[in-house]
């Protein structure tokens, strides 16, 4: 049996001079764990002789809610037979007083919180099962109401209180004192707030209660650790508000003195009172401690490598607004041994607390495949391939993709007052705030009436753009309008999404407006487009389910602000507007949105038809058989033995490591799921995290998996679960969706992960960070190892519409897989190349739901990923990849039905077809979107695909759950079954 260190004897608390003793007991975690639906705890007690009832007081100082709500189970440890009658004396967090029998001499297992065990992965929706239930009759019998019975029963010793695993374990942070043993400790305390000092290995955890651990040792406000050279040593200190209050609570720190050497107070950090957030700003923070409350004070200090040996002393002083000042003392030796990564590699150390607040990949630079932005006159920019001209108001007159003019006109901010409509006059008086490869900014004043105008514009060299205009009235004034209009070039606004639209072409007229996740759409074709998004102050992200801000004040100006669609003759005109209002002397409202020309870059085919993806959840080994069909690129998902714990791949890095460097030997490369939504009770950082309130950790009602509810209490929400039979359950909590330091983190984290473990990239998932993240992670990326990959999952039941929510993340990444809870079979064409194919953006993605629809999908490139199963339906797409194979279509130029001038299209509007042209031959793929069978004939450029029809033979090749095998001539007219269709090679 592992022992957890505690054995608590008969120990006197002389240095606090409390009277009572603590109970005689031992902490421990079994070899091997017992069944889990007998819960995580359970008490070992001993029965010295055969009785018919023996009472048991155990004094388990338990932190959870309601203990008097759980099951209790008592069994025989020999026979495993359970004790049939169980009656309740007292039941309450310090103790738990029972009756209960007949029993034996020998050991019993007392298991005081069993749940209902759930195997299914998603979300827990079970909980404990209802307490036991005494026979009247034998409590009766044996007068179990009458205490002076009671006191006559022979005693059951407990010997031991159990985890079932040590992540289980409520020792030592989480035992309460009693009342009376804190009253007593108190009562010899005198200040506002005590301070405690505290090891990082033991992190606070309790934030409304203080350990009995602390009552023990008194050990007082002093700190003393060991560390070592390069290091970046943790401590805490715990601020307990005994007496009332404590308002706005500061620590500074002195310098950590060695004689004549020393560590400067500079070194030293405090996680809680302030950091650098996501982009690169420093913040402070406001702290206050309820009276009866427990804040840790998580503090970094930053160990140089060339710090001499020895022992440093200084001071943490911590000040209140409404209390006298406090010193700690720290003594900190520096030990003559350096460690090699600052401790980043041992998570216990918490050294990667500082991971917190990392600038890295924080610059002004273009991204990896991006040119610096080139200025090619006054008011003109080209972004790598997307030209820019300005007008004299700073608003875009032409936008050109690779050379397609996407507008028919200036983009217009207009202010309607009295009749009169006037936009922006001018910007002669530009103030550039930026001017670097990357990113250019600048500001300019107006005035448009009576209102004063401070506009901020930037463009950046990926093509992206980013307006935030401030409007402040010198006078009351009533207005009609304040909109945005972006009149598009009729010939390239073909297709849109957005505005409460899925993907479909262009309706002549739409009004929408604001409901749901719908604050962008995006207007375009293939060859060029424009995708915008309307802010407010607090945006930070793609609208998911977790993530669902207020509207903006000034877009959505209470229900009159909307969308509309305006075709005219020669151009398509989208509209934002805001609706009347009045604005008064004084008043101040921001008008925001951003911008991005599409597509971002040029597709890279080739990558799509060779770089396959393998996606098998819980088993990412492939098989011999799978890399001869040509598997790639290997997700490795979550919940499996290399990547046990959703969102914290830091837990089995040798597994991970190993798997990497195997499947690197065969040529393969490995990308791993991470993302923010969530994250795991496994995280060895997640008490630090909660003692800096909801800046990471999402508040709610709490519930969830019972780890969760016995350790975290509440203020908290239950996310992801992942049952594991052997262990203790993966128990996700969401996320505060918002401008985080866990965002720093998790960049430092990639970091580490390329560097310490070769991953080739990452898995995304639905999250909800904004592009500047994205670009952090690219350019972290791409530093650490060119070549890695960025692959994006969505699913519309969660955003709506994900290639609209996701497009300004398009520019960083390299392949799309939006498909969860996509209907393909009732997607019309248009949906299928706008929301899911990524081709008129410069990607290329692959199916999921249900397999997909592997004739129609073939019409944009894509097919399953292998084998990913949903709904209990596989597609397996290795048929279609040896068809790739055999044609070498990677090297043919892709040509769909969606182009100008397409070199095959056929006689039936519903029949589409998408040509893949080599020297000499060419695949053409048929798809059928109609519900019924259709008749179609080929009409075929044969000059465009240098062939004559005179000498080719049109083959369908034989492919499994495909296609039979036949030939067809040039004229023939073809049948093609409802939402099927055909691959045919057109040969020489």
């Amino acid at each position: 049996m592992r022992q957890l260190i505690l054995l608590i004897s008969l120990i006197v608390l002389t240095q606090c001079t409390i009277s009572s003793q603590v109970d005689e007991l031992t902490y421990s975690v079994p070899e091997t764990p017992w069944p889990d639906f007998y819960g995580h705890h359970r008490a070992v007690i001993q029965v010295d002789a055969p009785a018919d009832v023996v009472k048991l007081d155990l004094l388990w100082r338990r932190h959870d809610t309601a203990p008097e709500k759980k099951l209790f189970v008592i069994v025989n440890a020999e026979t495993g037979d359970t004790i049939k009658n169980i009656h309740r004396i007292e039941v309450n967090n310090e103790h738990c007083k029972l009756a209960f029998g007949p029993v034996q001499t020998g050991t019993y297992y007392f298991y005081y919180a069993p749940f209902k065990i759930q195997e299914e992965y998603g979300f827990y929706n079970k909980g404990y099962l209802r307490p036991e239930k005494a026979s009247s009759d034998w409590v009766q019998n044996y007068k179990l109401t009458d205490e002076s019975v009671l006191q006559q029963l022979p005693h059951a010793k407990a010997k031991a209180i159990q985890s079932r695993t040590q992540f289980d374990s409520f020792y030592p942070m989480e035992l309460i004192p009693t009342q009376e043993e804190k009253s007593k400790f108190l009562a010899e305390k005198s200040g506002d707030f005590l301070i405690f000092s505290e090891d990082r290995k033991d992190p606070i955890r309790m934030r409304d209660e203080i350990p009995v651990k602390w009552i023990i040792e008194d050990k007082g406000k002093d700190f003393e650790g060991k560390a070592m050279r390069n290091e970046y040593y943790a401590f805490q200190l715990g601020v307990y508000a005994s007496a009332k209050d404590v308002q706005n609570i500061q620590v500074q720190f002195s310098d950590l003195k060695n004689g004549k050497y020393s560590l400067s107070k500079e070194q030293l950090t405090c996680f809680n009172t302030g950091g650098i957030d996501p982009f690169g700003k420093p913040f402070t923070k406001k702290v206050d401690v309820e009276a009866g409350k427990v804040q840790p004070l998580w503090i970094g200090v930053d160990i140089p490598e060339s710090a001499k040996a020895g022992v440093y002393k200084g001071e943490v002083i911590i000040t209140a607004d409404n209390s006298a000042p406090q010193v700690a003392k720290v003594k900190l030796k520096v030990e003559d041994k350096v460690i090699a990564d600052r401790g980043d590699s041992e998570p216990w150390r918490h050294s990667r607390l500082r991971w917190l607040n990392s600038t890295l990949g924080i610059d002004d630079e273009p991204t990896a495949g991006y040119d610096p932005i080139k200025a090619i006159n006054d008011y003109t920019y080209d972004c790598t391939g997307k030209v820019v001209r300005l007008n004299a108001n700073g608003m875009p007159e032409s936008m050109k993709a690779f050379g397609t003019e996407i507008l028919a006109g200036p983009i217009a901010f207009t202010i309607k007052t009295k009749g009169q409509e006037a936009g922006l006059s001018g910007m002669s008086d530009i103030e550039l705030l930026n001017n670097s490869a990357g990113v250019m900014t600048g500001r300019w004043e107006d005035r448009v009436g009576t209102i004063n105008v401070l506009a901020e514009g930037s463009l950046e060299s990926d093509g992206y753009m980013h307006y935030k205009i401030n409007l402040s009235a010198s006078e009351d004034i009533k207005v009609d309008d304040i909109r945005l209009e972006i009149p598009l070039e009729k010939s390239v606004a073909r297709y849109m999404m957005g505005m409460g639209l899925e993907g479909c072409k262009v309706p002549q007229n739409h009004n929408a407006k604001w409901k749901g996740p719908h604050d962008s759409f995006w207007v375009g074709d293939t060859n060029g487009g424009i995708w915008c998004e309307l802010r407010g102050s607090d945006y930070n992200g793609p609208l998911l389910n977790l993530y669902q801000p207020d509207y903006p004040v000034s877009w959505h100006n209470d229900g009159k602000g909307g969308f509309k669609i305006d075709t005219q003759s020669t151009q398509v005109k989208a509209i934002c507007y805001s609706g009347k209002r009045t604005l008064k002397k004084g008043e101040q409202i921001d008008f925001e949105w951003a911008m991005l020309i599409t597509p971002v870059k040029h597709i890279n085919y080739e990558s799509q038809f060779v770089d396959r993806y393998y996606h098998n959840g819980g088993a990412p080994m492939p098989t011999q058989e799978d890399f001869d069909a040509g598997v790639k690129i290997i997700n490795v998902h979550h919940a499996n033995e290399y990547n046990p714990h959703i969102n914290y791949p830091f837990i089995a890095v040798d597994e991970m490591k190993g798997f990497i460097n195997d499947m690197h030997e065969k040529g393969q490369k490995v990308k791993i799921y991470n993302t923010v939504r969530e994250l795991t009770n496994y995280t060895t950082e997640l008490w630090a995290l909660r003692s800096l309130g909801n800046e990471i950790l999402g508040d709610g009602k709490g519930g969830g998996y019972p780890w969760l509810r016995e350790h975290l209490i509440d203020g908290y929400h239950p996310q992801w679960y992942q049952y594991f039979p052997e262990k203790s359950a993966d128990a996700s909590i969401v996320n505060t969706p918002s401008d985080s330091r866990w965002y720093n983190y998790y960049i430092e984290g990639l970091a580490w992960l390329v560097r310490n473990i070769d991953i080739d990239g990452l898995y995304l998932d639905d999250v909800s960070y904004d592009r500047r993240i994205v670009k952090r992670m690219r350019k972290v990326l791409d530093k650490e190892k060119p070549g890695c990959i960025l692959d994006l999952h969505s699913n519309t039941g969660f955003s709506k519409g994900p290639a609209t929510q996701y497009t300004e993340y398009f520019p960083y990444l390299d392949k799309l897989w939006f498909g969860e809870s996509f209907h393909y079979d009732k997607m019309s064409p248009e949906n299928w190349l706008v929301e899911v194919s990524g081709i008129p953006f410069g990607l290329m993605g692959d199916m999921l739901h249900r397999g997909g629809n592997r004739w129609l999908g073939m019409l944009y490139g894509m097919t399953v990923r292998h084998p990913w199963v949903t709904d209990g339906v596989l597609c397996d797409p290795r048929p279609i990849w040896k068809v790739w194979d055999d044609f070498g279509i990677h090297t043919a130029q892709m040509v769909g039905f969606w182009e100008s001038k397409p070199y095959v299209t056929t006689t039936n509007p519903n029949v589409k077809a998408t040509v893949y042209k080599k020297d000499g031959k060419t695949l053409v793929a048929l798809g059928n979107f109609s519900e019924k069978t259709e008749q179609c004939q080929l009409i075929i450029d044969w000059n465009s695909l240098g062939l004559s029809k005179e000498k080719v033979s049109l083959q369908a090749p034989l492919v499994k759950d495909f296609q039979a095998a036949k030939s067809f001539s040039a004229n023939e007219t073809i049948s093609v079954e409802a939402k099927k269709g055909w691959m045919i090679i057109i040969a020489e």
